[in-house]
């Protein structure tokens, strides 16, 4: 695992966009398409933004959704999907987009996107750490045995608080019980991950991640630190309490 702080969110998403951007055009090199995982929320608004402006064939690009809530409109300002249709589908239109959906039949819907996922591996993961060090939505204490794609999983407070912070509700009533979520296990099969980290409300987060003995799904994130090629990238504020 590498980890590298930059200056400011400005600078961290460009770089993990720079990184992520080198790494899909390889791929394309190599297979002649590249697979692709995407995240949303706050810790992506950088990258995502410097990385629709990557020189990408992104023709030859398959997106794979990270995670949605249960019984969310995709009108809702908090639907990951129309987050990823505006700040990414919309702008370079991929080869094929793979949405999570929370509003059909979830059991047959994670059917189909396992079918999908596992046809070929995915090259890159463009991923967040939450604020109780989550990642996709596997809140602590988190499975790192299950090897399904995608699981059904209940929210917790500290989850649920961190999406009120960021402005996605107006209180932690609003915010669903439940969100399909890639599961540890699928998202450490990416070839390479890359970790987007801003802000310093994610500092404890990434201290727990980065200084803890162990790995442990009571940390999830620090599942990260047994990936063969993980970056993980920090303004100087996610970084300021690091050792």
């Amino acid at each position: 695992m590498e980890v590298i702080t930059k200056e400011n969110e400005v600078e961290m998403g460009k770089f993990a966009a720079t990184v992520g951007a080198e790494a899909i055009r390889s791929a394309i090199l190599k297979n002649g398409e590249a697979r692709i995982i995407l995240a949303t929320g706050a810790s992506q608004f950088e990258m995502l933004r410097h990385l629709v402006t990557m020189d990408v064939a992104w023709e030859k690009v398959s997106m794979f959704h990270l995670d949605e809530y249960c019984n969310l409109a995709m009108t809702h300002a908090a639907s990951f999907r129309k987050y990823l249709k505006e700040r990414f589908v919309d702008i370079v239109h991929p080869k094929e987009v793979h949405y999570v959906d929370g509003e059909i039949d979830i059991e047959k819907h994670i059917e189909q996107l396992t079918r999908s996922m596992r046809i070929k591996p995915i090259d890159v993961a463009f991923i967040g750490i939450g604020e109780n060090s989550h990642i996709a939505f596997n809140d602590p204490p988190a499975d790192f045995l299950i090897d399904d794609a995608y699981i059904v999983v209940d929210l917790d407070e500290d989850c649920k608080q961190q999406q009120v912070s960021e402005g996605w509700f107006h209180s932690l009533a609003e915010v669903p019980e439940k969100a399909i979520s890639m599961t540890v296990h699928q998202i450490l099969q990416a070839n390479k991950i890359i970790c987007s980290v801003p802000g310093i409300r994610k500092a404890k987060a990434m201290k727990n991640t980065l200084e803890s003995d162990e790995i442990t799904p009571m940390v999830p994130a620090t599942i990260l630190r047994s990936h063969p090629d993980c970056v993980i990238v920090l303004d100087r504020d996610a970084a300021s309490l690091l050792a």
